[in-house]
């Protein structure tokens, strides 16, 4: 079963998808994680990224474990680079 969420990507994570918002269509009971490693699971930074992103949901923080329901708007806020 699928459902529809709003992805809002920013910096570097706008340039990797080249856009910054799309519709994705994910599997009922998908977490912050599936969706992030289903965007940029094969990238060789992405355990990394993953670590010092901050996620939101609906303008709200939450953690990579966090289940997304249909309808939610997913934001990806890459750590801020420094020095």
């Amino acid at each position: 079963e699928k459902m529809k969420i709003q992805l809002r990507a920013f910096a570097v994570y706008r340039e990797l998808l080249g856009q910054s918002e799309k519709e994705l269509e994910v599997a009922v009971g998908a977490t912050v994680k599936n969706v992030f490693d289903l965007l940029f699971g094969e990238h060789p930074e992405a355990e990394k990224m993953e670590r010092s992103t901050l996620f939101a949901v609906n303008r709200q923080y939450v953690k990579a474990t966090t289940e997304l329901n249909e309808g939610d708007e997913l934001s990806l806020l890459p750590p801020v680079a420094g020095g």
